[in-house]
């Protein structure tokens, strides 16, 4: 006999769960064993496994303290740096009036160092001249001496008053001098403070090219996006830029003053920490405020560049006041109180659901298991992606997602009791309670989704894990209703034990009040005596309350039809 639907989509949804769970474990093993990034443990938040803690202090042209707004404003920035996938739990706070405290989440690798390091303003100079570092402007002599003193007595300010960025006119002789004195080398040279109003000498991250470039045009805070990709045309890597209202006006008028001069004169430099990010030239009038930056990007430094322009819209220049490793705030204590308080809340899902639903309950047992292995290998391969992080706060969404996920068994299985008191096989009401079931499960499910959305964007970032991991497990619930309880549920049905209603099974049509013969009509229930007439008499009474308005009315308009003379049965024999 050809096997039947049912039990062929149930195969189907067990196999396709079955790749799924081999697929994850396949992607970690690829990254613990390959790559050598992933674990088999889910990374721990700060608050759980400590980390480290940078101390930045604010730098002001005048000494006096930044304001609060500036300091609030850096802090967001500075977190949107470290923290740029929004689910690390990173901790950043200000301190003192003049300091942000940031503390990272184990050790803090050197790409993050240097990012949250990197917190100067961004500021775009125009190039006013370009060379090696020791061999430019030579002497009257024809000789040119490697960083030679500058004479104190050249002239040091411009003959006539610059009209632009880009006028030669800010290139004084003092100004050479100093340029030939300029060691890219020497860490005494920090250009991060230079005043933004006068010209800046300056070099290159890697010190190969030395710079004059004229006072800032624009800065960081201009740049509405800073994003990485192909281009179509070439097929080059490229960053992209977006600039506010007043930066697509400033910077198209600049692009019309850039283009078409003669090198260096038509390079525009982004400049953060006083050195030069990158010098592209001007290759024509933008004025969408849409530029790209091309050249020999690999997608690594195309993502580098994007992501400096992108958060490195400081109002304030800082210096690491201090490094160093912290300890666990909570730590393994926590930790520990949190997983008994989640293997507690298991072990009271386990136990009603066996008083209540008996064998039914071991499959609420088996799908949170699976549901469980499901969520520790998506951890684990989201803390090697997305650098993913387990707070307490994450792992009390995982608590709180049992009872959801038992909420969806329930709603499940009285649906199925619900048909089975309506005179309806037990495969049957299987098949039936799941349509009526999944509606309300998906609606329900949507919501919490939903709430963990607008959870994760409006709140703080140490509540940020709480809400992830609500909605990454919900969702995972939703796939287990689909893909593990109702397949298995449609072959246990099929089953002996199950199919035949055992009064262990849970699915006892007898226990459940099943006594409708039709609507409005009852199949009256065999009178005994002892503990069979107490439940054929209980069951009568539930189906008497399950009973809706109408299903009453013509109840009794049936009895009362059957009271007439001459219409029962027994009359019509006499």
């Amino acid at each position: 006999m050809a096997t039947s639907t049912p039990v062929r989509h149930a195969w189907r949804a067990l196999t396709g769960l079955l790749a799924i769970t081999a697929l994850l474990f396949g992607i970690n093993a690829l990254g613990v064993y390959v790559f050598g990034e992933s674990s088999w443990t889910p990374e721990l938040a700060l608050d759980l496994q400590g980390g480290t803690q940078i101390v930045l202090e604010a730098q002001t042209e005048n000494g006096a303290d930044p304001s609060t707004e500036q300091m609030q404003q850096a802090v967001t920035i500075i977190r949107q740096r470290v923290d740029a996938s929004g689910v690390g739990e990173a901790d950043v706070t200000t301190q003192g009036g003049n300091q942000i405290v940031v503390q990272i989440p184990g050790q803090a690798d050197e790409e993050t160092r240097n990012r949250i390091e990197a917190s100067a303003q961004l500021q775009l100079r125009a190039v006013l001249y370009a060379g090696e570092p020791a061999t430019d402007f030579v002497g009257e002599d024809g000789k040119s001496t490697p960083y030679p003193t500058p004479d104190p007595s050249l002239q040091a300010t411009p003959t006539t008053s610059p009209t632009n960025g880009s006028d030669l006119a800010w290139i004084t002789p003092a100004l050479q001098a100093e340029f030939l004195a300029y060691d890219c080398s020497d860490p005494a040279n920090d250009p991060a403070n230079a005043p933004a109003d006068e010209p800046l000498i300056t070099c290159d991250a890697d010190g190969t090219v030395k710079y004059i470039l004229g006072p800032v045009e624009l800065d960081g805070s201009s740049i509405d996006d800073a994003t990485f990709g192909i281009q179509q045309n070439n097929g080059l890597w490229a960053v992209n830029l977006s600039f506010d209202a007043d930066g697509t006006k400033t910077f198209g008028e600049i692009s019309q003053r850039l283009y078409g001069a003669q090198a260096p004169l038509n390079q525009f430099a982004f400049v953060l920490d006083g050195f030069v990010l990158s010098a592209p030239s001007m290759n024509g009038v933008i004025l969408d405020g849409k530029p790209s930056i091309t050249g020999s990007f690999t997608q690594e430094t195309a993502k580098v560049l994007a992501d400096q322009l992108k958060y490195g819209a400081l109002p304030l220049s800082f210096t690491v006041e201090s490094s160093n490793s912290i300890s666990a705030t909570l730590g393994s204590q926590q930790l520990q109180i949190g997983l008994i308080a989640g293997l507690i809340g298991l072990v009271l899902v386990a136990i009603y659901s066996l008083i209540v639903y008996r064998a039914l309950g071991f499959i609420i047992i088996a799908s949170l298991v699976v549901m469980g292995v499901l969520t520790y290998l998506t951890l684990c391969i989201l803390a090697w992606r997305m650098g993913f992080r387990l707070s307490l706060a994450g792992v009390a969404g995982l608590i709180v997602t049992i009872g959801f996920t038992a909420d969806s068994f329930i709603v499940y299985f009285e649906r199925i009791r619900d048909e089975l008191r309506d005179g309806k096989s037990i495969t049957a009401a299987v098949e039936d309670g799941w349509g009526r079931a999944k509606r309300t499960i998906y609606i329900s499910k949507s919501i919490n989704i939903l709430a963990a959305v607008v959870l994760y964007i409006l709140a703080d970032s140490t509540v940020k894990g709480f809400a992830f991991t609500l909605g990454l497990t919900t969702a995972i619930d939703v796939l287990i209703f689909i893909l593990f309880t109702h397949p298995v549920l449609q072959l246990l049905a099929r089953t002996r034990f199950f199919g035949s209603g055992h009064p262990l099974s849970g699915l006892d049509p007898t226990a459940l009040g099943a006594v409708y013969r039709g609507r409005a009509q009852f199949r009256e229930p065999v009178l005994a005596a002892g503990a069979a007439g107490r439940r054929n008499a209980k069951s009568r009474g539930e189906a008497a309350r399950r009973q809706t308005i109408a299903e009453r009315k013509q109840a009794e308009l049936a009895a009362a039809e059957n009271a007439k003379p001459g219409t029962t049965a027994k009359e019509g024999d006499d």
